[in-house]
């Protein structure tokens, strides 16, 4: 069966609009949460978020789109993070059957959500903007711009989305369906998510601090993560030189709650042992773990007594990236694939930002400042997602 390798990267957050803007704040340790300033929301000045501080026109710009045509958030970020992938691997999509899985919340509710408010004030609106509501139209309009016609498909799970479009590209491309992908997810910031997440209590009103004792709740934030995924045969071909292979990839569901992870971290401790089954990799052959960590009071316990169940007393350093920016959505898992790629290349551990209390329930602590270790081969990335959707995918050195 084919191996699958990585040969591309692209990101956009609130720490940075490529992929070197986003490691230079990951090792200077600069976080990107701070006060909302586009969105506009009652709750701007008492719920900080991962805000990414240009307009849609300044990021048609970077794209250096002219079109009238009506883009939303989401299909811009993902435009900007998926074209720095596909370019950074430098594929011909003509020369390639080549796949988008693409992952999503969202999608174009921003949209929606202008089209209703000038509805219901009787303000001037285009009915245009409906059209562009639905999840997969980012899909088609990002596949589009990029020239991908051999594969489209669209994955709402939510926080688990992009973990398991990566998952779900691997698996095609092992079958021997497509050459390779660009797969990763796009979630921008909406009205519906802020509130929603507030209805539920679980945002905070100062920047998150996973898995400490203190914890108030989780950062929204927005963004986009992409990876391009290419089958071994591919490689040889091209003599292209992989900055990674996906070894392992699990996902369970323990349909504990709607919104909750099961007190014991069933289905986090199944997705982590189906990824390490995969190719067979032993728990004390992770050399870091990029824990999904959303600073909420239910997940960060969850997953530490997940992350116990599967390691025991050798549990390998950890941090959550969500306190650089905010929990993105959909678009965690490309995001921080991403970031797990990047950790590999460099052989470094990020810090858990803002941690300073161990959870008094746990044994374990994260990481707190940046570390290096000599040779970093295995990554292991956690994305649980509401409904107890849950993945992991494991990232190794070739």
């Amino acid at each position: 069966m084919e191996r699958v390798f990585i040969t591309g990267l692209g990101t956009i957050s609130s720490i940075g609009i490529n992929v070197k803007e986003s490691f230079d704040s990951l090792t200077s340790m600069r976080s990107g949460i701070g006060e909302i300033n586009l969105l506009d929301t009652n709750l701007k000045t008492t719920l900080p978020a991962g805000e990414i501080k240009l307009n849609n026109e300044e990021l048609k710009n970077i794209l250096k789109i002219k079109s009238n045509k009506i883009f939303s958030r989401s299909a811009l970020l993902g435009l900007i993070a998926a074209q720095e992938a596909l370019q950074s691997s430098v594929i011909n999509c003509k020369e390639n059957k080549i796949g988008f899985f693409n992952a999503t919340s969202v999608g174009g509710m921003d949209r929606g959500e202008e089209l209703y408010k000038n509805y219901i004030n009787n303000t001037q609106y285009d009915k245009n903007y409906a059209l562009v509501h639905d999840c997969g139209e980012s899909t088609e309009t990002i596949a589009n711009h990029l020239g991908i016609k051999d594969f489209l498909t669209t994955i709402s799970t939510a926080c688990s989305s992009s973990a398991n479009a990566i998952m779900q590209a691997a698996k095609m491309i092992k079958a021997g369906m497509l050459d390779c992908a660009v797969a990763g997810g796009s979630d921008g910031l909406t009205l519906f998510t802020i509130n929603g997440f507030n209805s539920l209590m679980i945002l905070s009103d100062e920047k998150c601090k996973p898995f400490d004792q203190e914890r108030k709740g989780l950062n929204l934030g927005e963004g986009a993560g992409y990876i391009v995924l290419e089958s071994e045969k591919n490689i040889s071909k091209s003599n292209r030189k992989p900055l990674a292979e996906l070894t392992g990839y699990g996902n369970a569901c323990d349909a504990y709650h709607q919104t909750a992870s099961s007190e014991n971290g069933q289905g986090a401790y199944l997705a982590m042992k189906k990824a390490l089954l995969i190719n067979n990799i032993n728990p004390e052959n992770i050399d870091y773990i990029n824990a999904h960590g959303t600073a909420t009071v239910n997940n960060d316990l969850s997953e530490g007594r997940a992350i116990e169940r599967v390691f025991g007393n050798k549990i390998p350093p950890f941090s959550s990236t969500k306190a650089y920016t905010g929990h993105t959505l959909a678009a965690s898992g490309g995001i921080e694939a991403v970031y797990s790629v990047l950790a590999i290349q460099n052989n470094i551990v990020y810090p858990n930002l803002n941690f300073k209390n161990k959870i008094n329930d746990l044994s374990l602590s994260p990481e707190t400042s940046l570390k290096h270790i000599p040779v970093l081969k295995n990554v292991l990335s956690n994305s649980f997602g509401f409904g107890g959707n849950n993945s992991s995918l494991i990232f190794s050195k070739c």
